[in-house]
């Protein structure tokens, strides 16, 4: 993939750069290498730096509505400073890792609608800095993730979209000022009560951490509610996990008569490790004034011997005391 741009911001006649990507898709946590091409314009130049950036769209809660922007959430200087003859033609090869918290733009090969990541290349000369177009780069799931998404597509869930939330979920190990949350259409035999479910992952070297958030329907007089369900795994270990049961189990503790939003952890049975959940909630205002969605702690995991992280799918319900806000949300789904 390339882009080509003559740099506005430095006139007429000013240098011109292309970025070419050795690969349009990566992995969060991998590798994105590549080589910047600079060519000298009708004067010399004297370049300050060269940098890279990894640019998506998020959204941010603002008074009583939601606003979207663009973000940028990674940056690298690659090159500078430098002399740029007229007409020379330099090439600065670069790699750089891609951070683990990247959100997926693309799962099987289809791009998730909702989702996109850019590089964008900044150039800067005399004090002038110039942000070039974006190029679209694919974040594709970790093994670890696409055996989560399998068991989604096994159980007969349909993709609806995907967003970028500005904020911190609550007890997470989170790194970036935002997270994603991929929508699904419920299966069709819990359709009456569930709107549907959102998945979020935050990924780091050693791990995985699950989020799931079912959007519960509500009776003739009764408001709707939203429960959790939390797994917290190493990336081996989320090979080795039957999502497709344990989703499953949590989804039946959704629809159980009595009420009881509850996994196998919450009834004192540990999974693949041990440890503690604390309740979630999103914090949309990563400027410390957004509205908080929260509710009793999750529980804590019984002990599993020394397998070391923690496992075990458990979950709560809460009053939405905030409410998501879907509006603009395109309509329709489908498998992906």
């Amino acid at each position: 993939m390339v882009f080509k741009r003559l740099l506005g911001a430095l006139g007429v006649g000013g240098p011109s750069v292309d970025t070419v990507l050795a690969t349009t898709q990566v992995q969060p946590g991998g590798v994105l290498a590549g080589e910047v091409r600079l060519k000298g314009g009708d004067v010399d130049s004297e370049i300050e730096y060269v940098a890279l950036g990894l640019v998506t769209r998020v959204e941010s809660e603002v008074g009583d509505g939601e606003h979207a922007g663009t973000a940028e959430f990674f940056q690298t200087r690659v090159a500078g400073p430098f002399s740029l003859r007229k007409g020379e033609q330099q090439n600065i090869p670069f790699q750089f890792a891609v951070p683990w918290e990247t959100p997926i733009t693309e799962i099987q090969g289809r791009p998730m609608r909702g989702s996109a990541v850019g590089v964008r290349t900044e150039l800067a000369i005399a004090k002038a800095v110039d942000k070039g177009d974006l190029d679209p780069v694919a974040i594709v799931p970790l093994p670890s993730q696409d055996q989560v998404l399998q068991a989604f597509s096994r159980l007969g869930f349909h993709f609806k979209s995907a967003d970028f939330e500005a904020g911190q979920l609550f007890g997470v190990d989170q790194r970036l000022p935002f997270f994603q949350e991929i929508e699904f259409y419920p299966p069709g035999q819990y359709a009456g009560q569930v709107n549907e479910v959102e998945l979020t992952f935050v990924a780091n070297p050693e791990g995985l951490e699950v989020i799931l958030e079912a959007d519960k329907r509500g009776g003739m007089f009764q408001s709707g509610h939203d429960s959790f369900g939390r797994f917290q795994v190493t990336h081996d270990q989320a090979l080795r996990i039957d999502w497709t049961a344990e989703i499953g189990r949590w989804l039946d503790g959704l629809a159980g008569r009595h009420g009881h939003s509850a996994g196998p952890a919450a009834h004192g049975q540990a999974h693949y490790g041990e440890g503690h959940y604390g309740g979630p909630h999103h914090e949309h205002d990563h400027h410390g004034h957004g509205h908080h969605r929260g509710g009793p702690g999750l529980g804590a995991v019984a002990a599993a011997g020394a397998a070391g992280v923690v496992g075990g799918l458990v979950a709560a319900e809460v009053a939405d005391e905030i409410g998501d806000a879907f509006e603009g949300e395109d309509e329709g789904g489908g498998d992906w």
